[in-house]
């Protein structure tokens, strides 16, 4: 019998109910006041939140580790991320969810800012930052014609201009090249499925420096990153060719298409043949 999860997986934090809207927008007083200013441990299995904390003291735990956040502050957590709070009494700031499906230019398979919303992360907000959720509270809460359109450009606008502020404060460093000859082997031998081992031998590194270039330059694992690759590539066949599912895990390189239909189903949370009828129903299949 397998053992109940002990995090709690909420849509909203306390909630049940399915998430109506392409997003949420809310003040941290909103939620966290009624709660002692408290948010114990939990995850959101399709939502991304980003935590605009303007005023006020925040302990933040994500994924088992606590620490203080200077404000102001943004924290950017992916869906899946084990986190909580704990808010001094008072403390201003916002909270915007985003269900990830709904929002394929910044989650999706192959979206320019996929590597960037596949993980946690903080910095320092800018100025600007509360007049960007004020200005999106208002367009959230009209009614008025084209208001997902809106919100669509809103939101990119805004993931934009977060991680430009989080790229502020990394250490700037110049691209690695051995993380562009390993991108460019994974794309060349991802149907091998070659191990990280084969790679890093095949580049004259270690495993371990292997795993360190990937990180510091992708913020991934090499393992990681060639999973991605394979997926990006399953997604095209069943996309834009007529390969049965079967066919596209031979062409991949499993032996096992049932196999596949697992890996597949952990990287994108549906089935090889869910992800193809969606595709071809359209949005209303989702």
């Amino acid at each position: 019998m397998t053992a109940p999860d002990p995090i709690p997986a909420w849509q909203l934090y306390g909630e049940h109910t399915p998430f109506p809207d392409i997003l949420h927008l809310e003040r941290i007083v909103d939620r966290a006041a009624g709660l002692d200013w408290r948010i114990n441990p939990h995850r959101h299995a399709h939502l991304a939140q980003v935590f605009l904390l303007e005023r006020g003291q925040t302990a933040f735990t994500v994924d088992g580790q606590t620490r203080q956040v200077p404000t102001p502050a943004l924290l950017f957590l992916p869906p899946g991320t084990v986190h909580g709070f704990a808010f001094s009494a008072g403390t201003e700031g916002w909270v915007l969810t985003l269900p990830a499906a709904a929002h394929p230019d910044l989650f999706g398979e192959g979206a320019e800012l996929a590597l960037l919303t596949s993980r946690h992360f903080s910095a320092a907000a800018p100025a600007t930052m509360a007049q960007r959720f004020a200005a999106l509270a208002e367009s959230w809460q009209g009614t008025g014609p084209l208001r997902q359109t809106r919100l669509r450009a809103e939101v990119t606008q805004l993931f934009c201009e977060i991680f430009e502020a989080e790229a502020r404060h990394r250490r700037p460093a110049l691209p690695d090249p051995r993380l562009a000859a390993f991108l460019d082997l994974v794309a060349r031998h991802h149907a091998e499925q070659w191990s990280v081992a084969r790679y890093a031998a095949t580049l004259g590194m270690s495993v371990r420096n292997l795993a360190r270039i990937c990180r510091e330059g992708a913020g991934q694992g090499p393992h990681q990153l060639a999973e991605t690759q394979l997926m990006r590539e399953a997604c095209r066949l069943l996309a834009y060719t007529r390969m049965p599912a079967q066919q596209v895990a031979f062409h991949l390189g499993f032996q096992d298409p049932s196999y596949f239909n697992r890996r597949f189903r952990r990287a994108m949370g549906v089935s090889p043949g869910v992800y193809r009828r969606r595709l071809e129903e359209g949005p209303a299949a989702s």
